[in-house]
């Protein structure tokens, strides 16, 4: 399985908190790290250190989309509250399938949420890429 992970999160979560997002909601589709073939996000995001750090760690590349590139991807679960803070609807559902050039019918994670102990959240969504 060849898969994109969309990855969302607030201002400060810390690396363990995404990595611990991105573990379950690999679980959750029996998918494995090894099946990542590209990590995308939002472009506010590009200085998230805890967000660069876990990709590091992994040896991943993110790529950063513009909000108004998200915010033209037909998502499951559009959100008011993620539009009013970042001008899209959408962070991890339309990155992941902006990065897997895909529509919503392959979004095999719609919106994986986890609160850190630290009250940060973060979000993963994943897309299979065409076969």
């Amino acid at each position: 399985m060849r898969i994109a992970l969309g990855l969302g999160c607030d201002r400060g979560t810390p690396a363990e908190t995404i990595a611990q997002a991105v573990a379950e909601a690999l679980a959750a589709c029996g998918a494995r790290h090894a099946d990542v073939v590209a990590v995308a996000s939002i472009d506010l995001k590009a200085d998230e250190a805890g967000l660069l750090s876990f990709a590091q760690v992994r040896g991943w590349q993110i790529r950063f989309y513009p909000a108004v590139g998200l915010a033209a991807v037909e998502v499951p679960n559009p959100s008011e509250t993620v539009r009013k803070h970042t001008g899209t609807p959408s962070v991890s559902e339309a990155a992941a399938l902006l990065a897997a050039g895909v529509d919503k019918t392959q979004l095999i994670i719609e919106k994986h949420k986890l609160r850190g102990p630290d009250g940060r959240n973060a979000t993963v969504s994943i897309a299979r890429f065409p076969q």
